[in-house]
């Protein structure tokens, strides 16, 4: 069983109220592979919500204390992509996960490369607060660009 994210895998939950959808995550979740998470819901954001980027840092810096998570409209939601990072992990333990397929450049799934926190489309290193718990935990984490 791997962990996937759920926009991935056709469901419309991305900020824009659409899916990233991904015919071979689909797949598996259809086969019962896969199971599929939104931290940014687990967290209690909506569908759907304003853009979100890291300032300060990536998402190890937000699990270190050291950066924040805000949307486009200047609210800082670190709260709640911390809760829904932590909401992830428990569903990782529960069913003893080890990898995980996630939404490239996303604030919380994010792998790799994430945006800057400027909400103009620049890229930096580091991954989102979700993707870089799961790292820390030990999973095999992979992004899909959409």
């Amino acid at each position: 069983m791997i962990l996937v994210s759920a926009c991935l895998a056709g469901i419309d939950c991305a900020w824009d109220g659409k899916n990233r959808l991904d015919a071979g995550i689909k797949r598996l979740l259809d086969e019962n592979l896969a199971i599929a998470i939104c931290p940014e819901l687990l967290g209690g954001r909506n569908i759907p919500r304003a853009r979100t980027e890291i300032k300060g840092g990536n998402g190890e810096d937000v699990l270190n204390g050291k950066a924040k998570v805000f949307d486009e409209e200047g609210k800082d939601v670190t709260v709640e992509f911390l809760k829904g990072a932590y909401a992830t992990l428990s569903i990782v333990k529960k069913y003893n996960i080890k990898k995980a397929v996630l939404k490239s450049k996303s604030p919380s799934c994010g792998v790799g490369n994430i945006y800057d926190g400027n909400f103009k489309g620049n890229l930096i290193a580091g991954d989102g607060v979700t993707g870089a718990l799961l790292k820390r935990e030990g999973l095999e984490v992979s992004c899909r660009d959409t």
